[in-house]
This record gives structure tokens, sequence and C-alpha cells, in this order.
């Protein structure tokens, strides 16, 4: 593989879960990534305060309610691609470490149930889903270890051990 960064090397990066990487391509894959991510949130959070307001606070019509749920839609949908893009970029490094592809998907299964049980909380007032949520952001914390550890910091099953 020439460049990672090229047009060939990103299409093998995140559209092909055929092959094998070491930890240094999974990081530059995953930067690109994270940094989306973390740029789509920052955005949401400005944008937060004017979803869910009420018709006796703005005008029916509101371009700032519209625009705010018209960016939640998009980052939705970006954030479905960046989790997708993650698995197939983390089956090339679990396969590279010998474990089996599938577990390319507990973090962002992880976060799904941490984002849930977080949005549901408030929801139901508390309670026993404070338990599960707690559980979930549990299961979060384990995962995000053991992605950065399996993938980012272990050789792979090839490499020569110094």
């Amino acid at each position: 593989m020439a460049s990672v960064l090229s047009g060939p090397g990103l299409r093998f990066l995140y559209r092909s879960e055929e092959g094998v990487i070491d930890r240094r391509v999974w990081w530059l894959g995953v930067a690109p990534l994270a940094s989306m991510l973390v740029l789509l949130s920052l955005g949401w959070r400005a944008l937060a305060p004017y979803a869910g307001r009420g018709l006796d606070e703005r005008a029916f019509l509101d371009p700032l309610t519209l625009t705010a749920y018209i960016y939640l839609s998009v980052m939705a949908f970006a954030t479905i691609l960046i989790a997708v893009c993650f698995v197939i970029l983390s089956m090339k490094r679990l396969r590279d470490r010998g474990r089996p592809p599938g577990l390319a998907g507990a973090l962002p299964l992880a976060a799904l149930l941490a984002g849930a049980g977080a949005w549901l909380e408030p929801q139901v007032g508390g309670g026993t889903v404070s338990t599960l949520n707690m559980a979930a952001f549990a299961f979060l914390v384990v995962a995000v270890v053991w992605t950065v550890v399996e993938m980012g910091v272990l050789p792979g099953r090839d490499a020569e051990e110094p």
C-alpha cells in the first residue's frame, strides 16, 4: 500500500473489510474519524439550546430551531457512517492481531448503549435506569480501554518482538 492518505488508500481503509493493517495505520485511520466526531459534537453543543423549544417561546417556524434539527439529522447520519468506517478499519487491525474481526463492533455498541441510557434516564426519572446506565457506561469505559490497548498498543501477531 503506497500511501494510506491517497484515494486508493482511503478506499482500502474505510470501504473494504479485507486485508490487515498495523497499529500505526490504525491510528492514522482513527484520527480523522475521531476528529470529525468531536467537531460534530461541538457543533451540536452550540445548536442544542435552540432545539426543544415550545411554541410559547418561539415562533411556529423558527429558523434556529429548524437549523438545529437539520443539523441533528445530518449529524446522526454522519455518526452512523463514522461508526461503519471505524468497524471496517478495526476489522483489519483485529485480523492482524489474530482476533475475530467481529469484535470490531464492541466500541460502537458500547457507545450506543451508553448514549441510549444517558438519553433515557432523564425521560423516566432515574431509579432502575440509573443502575443500567452506570453498567452501560462501565461497558463503554471497558470497550474504550480494550480497543486502545488491543488495536493501538499491542503489536500484530506477525510483528517481531524486540
